[in-house]
């Protein structure tokens, strides 16, 4: 049992900056795999347009932890007071054009295919999956 005289345990449990960015770059990687698989799974029994819907899904997913990379890279470097590679403004700015973006996605791809919007949910799904198994094996190691 803790008393007050004892500091609190960390958190964090030794985690660093690069460990979150090999997280955030096997996720990508997870979504990428998972989303070829699930495009073929779509397209043979739903068909085209499913495969496609799934496909946009997963370039949401991709995109999205893409830019959490982006913006895990700005923050780091600004807790630790170095410069950072990439001036916050962009930063921000290309935050919100792939926010845009991902409406464009989901607005044509709705507006113009007629498959499943379970697939679609599945492709955007992919990025809390990959997320998920990345986080879980980081933290058992």
């Amino acid at each position: 049992m803790r008393t007050e005289s004892e500091p609190a345990p960390h958190l964090a449990g030794g985690i660093t900056d690069e460990d979150v960015r090999n997280l955030l770059r096997r996720a990508q990687r997870t979504v990428l795999i998972l989303g070829v698989l699930l495009f073929l799974v779509f397209t043979f029994t739903m068909g085209w347009q499913s495969g496609l819907l799934e496909v946009a899904g997963a370039v949401i997913s991709w995109t999205g932890i893409y830019e959490w990379r982006s913006l895990s890279r700005a923050v780091s470097a600004t807790l630790d007071g170095r410069p950072a590679g990439n001036p916050a403004s962009r930063t921000l700015v290309m935050f919100f054009l792939r926010l845009g973006m991902a409406g464009a996605i989901l607005y044509a791809s709705l507006k113009c295919l007629n498959g499943s919007v379970y697939a679609l949910l599945a492709g955007i799904g992919l990025a809390v999956v990959a997320l998920s198994i990345e986080g879980i094996r980081l933290l058992r190691h």
